[in-house]
């Protein structure tokens, strides 16, 4: 046992190894807040990019799809610059009638699940890319809504009952 002048308390192995690994873990965690914070400004210029850069094309969306980049059907110059630990990934892949050509285009996320399929749309593309839409001949059907299950539905039917807001 090692006894220090300035500890009031002898540092056995076991605690040299717990203060050594807080530290560690101390360091990774303000690490990651700062390359966080990197990334996500990094996310919102790009963000801002593409909505100054897009143009809104009239399109007949024929199938949409999760697909991973490599069995997706965009062109090889869109796979061959994506990382190699991101082709594995699934992608919302639309494929669209635009004009006379049948193209393959990746849609945002947040729109993915409101995107009909046979119906044509008016959407906001930049590049390859779907950034949203609109419906091209008046208003859209709103898309029926996934029944919750498990907890997520108990405290909906919960809040319903109480007449709060739904989470």
């Amino acid at each position: 046992m090692t006894t220090y002048g300035f500890l009031l308390f002898t540092m056995t192995p076991p605690l040299i190894i717990a203060l050594a690994v807080t530290v560690v873990l101390i360091a990774l965690i303000i690490v990651m807040y700062f390359l966080g914070k990197k990334a996500q400004k990094k996310q919102e210029e790009q963000q801002q990019m593409m909505q100054s850069t897009k143009q809104y094309v009239t399109m007949l969306v024929i199938d949409k799809k999760k697909l991973a980049v490599t069995k997706s059907g965009l062109p090889q110059a869109v796979i061959d610059q994506t990382p190699k630990y991101l082709r594995w990934q699934k992608l919302p892949v639309v494929k669209a009638k635009v004009g006379p050509q049948i193209v393959t285009m990746i849609a945002d996320d947040k729109i993915f699940a409101d995107i009909p399929i046979k119906k044509e749309i008016k959407a906001g593309v930049s590049g390859l890319y779907i950034v949203d839409f609109k419906g091209a001949h008046g208003k859209l059907a709103a898309p029926e809504k996934k029944k919750k299950k498990g907890p997520a539905a108990w405290v909906e039917k919960l809040q319903e009952k109480a007449g709060a807001k739904p989470l």
